[in-house]
């Protein structure tokens, strides 16, 4: 698979659209000749998250810590998707695969990603395919990658609460945590009048 270099990324953010639970994710990048839009699910972008967050780790030998989900100071660069950024982008799907890869020798992060898109096969049925010749990578430093982090935990942080055991959104009803209550259904006891 060819993968087209953009180049090193002058603006990256991350920003979701949305109410919680109804929100949608996305990754933005624009290079000196290109823009990006990535779109993705929640888990995909926490992961990508943890993982900068383990390589910043690594390259830095723990000198740098991220900061979970603190507020942003109006200064902060990474908010939502910049006025300027150019509309349509040159590159605008959602994510089939992302590959990330650190650069030591010249401290920066190389971020490939792979469009999909749903197709009908020759059955008639729906099934992803992952469209690799439209695949990019572009680069970023350590300090756009903590950064990145940063905004990444700060969405999360708006989101639907999670329960501190299963991980699992809460909505406001009855919640079914496997890790508190054996496995088992909450299955909610509505009384009624009493029948004679």
């Amino acid at each position: 698979m060819s993968t087209r270099d953009l180049g090193t990324a002058e603006v990256l953010g991350a920003e979701a659209i949305g109410q919680p639970g109804q929100r949608r994710f996305r990754l933005f990048a624009r290079t000196r000749v290109f823009s990006a839009i990535l779109w993705m699910e929640k888990e995909q972008l926490l992961n990508l998250a943890l993982i900068i967050d383990r390589i910043l780790a690594q390259a830095s030998a723990g000198r740098i810590l991220r900061v979970e989900a603190r507020a942003e100071s109006p200064g902060d660069t990474n908010r939502n998707l910049p006025a300027d950024f150019p509309m349509p982008p040159d590159y605008d799907f959602q994510v089939g695969q992302l590959r990330l890869n650190f650069d030591s020798a010249r401290a920066t992060f190389v971020l490939a990603a792979v469009p999909f898109e749903v197709v009908e096969n020759e059955r008639g049925e729906l099934e992803p395919y992952l469209q690799s010749d439209e695949a990019f990578s572009l680069n970023f430093s350590m300090e756009q990658a903590r950064q990145l982090t940063s905004r990444i935990r700060y969405l999360e942080s708006g989101g639907r609460p999670v329960c501190p055991l299963c991980h699992a959104p809460l909505d406001g009803g009855p919640h079914s945590c496997a890790k508190q209550n054996g496995h088992q259904r909450i299955i909610q006891i509505i009384k009624g009048e009493e029948e004679n």
